[in-house]
């Protein structure tokens, strides 16, 4: 038997850091919004052990690799020994703040409960998920969702009226930024390390009864205060895609993709179209409905 999945990303439509815990990771509330620009991964039933295979040299096929270690714990917690093989064909850029890793392992856990019929139950997926990482409960579902704590408690969410017929475009501009620098270096900047708590919950409100525009002053990235920093061609992206048309621009995640909304995929295709000729064609872009 032979599975082929469909591995998505996501944008952080507000990713809001409340301060650092003391168990070393960070409160945060975010609204997250799954975009169907995907990574294609296969999964069978072959041989001995598990055989990790990624079409990207610079990605280990080791317990360094997120589908590794997640096949490692699907397969150890349901007391399988079978053989597994497993490809991942990697079409969205490393590092970019739009969670393709964790999409990869929620997606490994998933399909591989459906490959070896079900031995797990979706509590107990969840579990697996939130212990591997932060974003990765998220991708066991397919709506938008409201996260906080860490990133692990995940309430979904139905789609968002005021992004009914909007697109995005999203650019990544050739070079990553690490999560655990993006964190580190936030210390430096106070109010963006202790943000108020509601912002979320506020702009989720005014998404799924008002207009875009009522919610535009609502998106809001913590992380891009030592990413603008850092990279200030990341700022110059969204000025950029404010002045030509986007409705709202803003980072994802740690970075370094930014993404924009746009009124429908035309407009979308359009400013794309005008980046390019700006920016140059050397970063990774996508445009995509929104759905």
């Amino acid at each position: 038997m032979r599975l082929e999945k469909k591995s998505p990303c996501k944008v952080n439509l507000i990713l809001n850091i409340l301060g650092k815990r003391a168990d070393g990771f960070h409160e945060l509330e975010t609204v997250l919004h799954p975009v169907k620009v995907c990574d294609e991964m296969t999964f069978e039933r072959a041989g001995a052990g598990l055989h990790l295979t990624c079409s990207h040299p610079e990605l280990p096929t080791d317990a360094k690799n997120l589908v590794h270690r997640a096949a490692t714990a699907f397969l150890a917690t349901a007391k399988i020994t079978d053989g597994v093989r497993i490809h991942l064909q990697k079409n969205l850029p490393l590092a970019g703040g739009i969670g393709g890793g964790s999409a990869n392992a929620a997606v490994t856990f998933s399909a591989l409960n459906e490959l070896f019929g079900a031995p797990l139950p979706p509590e107990t997926l969840q579990e697996l998920a939130a212990a591997l990482g932060s974003d990765i409960p998220f991708f066991l579902q397919d709506k938008p969702a409201l996260a906080t704590g860490r990133g692990e408690n995940v309430q979904a969410l139905e789609n968002f009226f005021a992004l009914r017929d909007k697109a995005f475009f999203l650019v990544h501009p050739g070079f990553g930024i690490s999560t655990p620098w993006s964190y580190q270096n936030l210390a430096r900047f106070p109010e963006a390390l202790n943000g108020n708590p509601g912002r979320a919950q506020k702009l989720v409100s005014r998404l799924q009864t008002g207009e875009l525009k009522a919610a535009r002053a609502e998106f809001f990235n913590s992380l891009e205060a030592p990413a603008f920093e850092k990279f200030p061609v990341l700022q110059l992206y969204q000025e950029f895609l404010l002045e030509n048309g986007a409705l709202v621009a803003l980072m994802s995640g740690s970075g370094s993709t930014t993404f924009a909304i746009a009124e429908n995929l035309a407009a979308a295709e359009q400013l794309a179209e005008k980046f390019k000729s700006q920016f140059g064609e050397n970063g990774w872009t996508a445009v995509v409905e929104i759905l």
